[in-house]
């Protein structure tokens, strides 16, 4: 079992930066995948970014790309999700989220992962 804590979250105004971090706990993360994902009322939840846990390797649509950037702490068991020039429309919940063995090129799909978060919001004032 992995358990994961979301904080950071808050509310911003447009153009501001924000940095998201997930403590996990519980097994070892060797080999794990660790996901950012997203969800806004009424629609369905996205991936922001990935990142495998042992290689660093990332995973993003290039619709997220340039603004928001996963990193992570090994030393202390930490995913981050640095977001700058945020806009409204980044207005949702944020999840992170983890897996073991998951399918190779669907690091961006939700239902791989098995391990959830309970979600920080992130409100973005125009």
């Amino acid at each position: 079992q992995v358990q994961l804590a979301e904080s950071g979250g808050g509310l911003v105004q447009a153009g501001d930066s924000l940095r998201l971090s997930c403590s996990a706990s519980g097994r070892a993360l060797s080999g794990h995948l660790m996901g950012w994902f997203r969800q806004a009322p009424g629609k369905e939840r996205e991936c922001v970014a990935a990142i495998t846990w042992s290689g660093g390797n990332t995973y993003q649509a290039d619709s997220m790309k340039g603004r928001f950037t996963i990193s992570r702490d090994t030393a202390k068991n930490t995913v981050y999700l640095q977001m700058n020039s945020l806009k409204p429309e980044d207005t949702a919940v944020y999840y992170c989220a983890a897996v073991r063995v998951y399918r190779p090129g669907y690091e961006r799909v939700a239902r791989e992962y098995d391990y959830w978060g309970q979600g920080t919001q992130v409100t973005v004032s125009s």
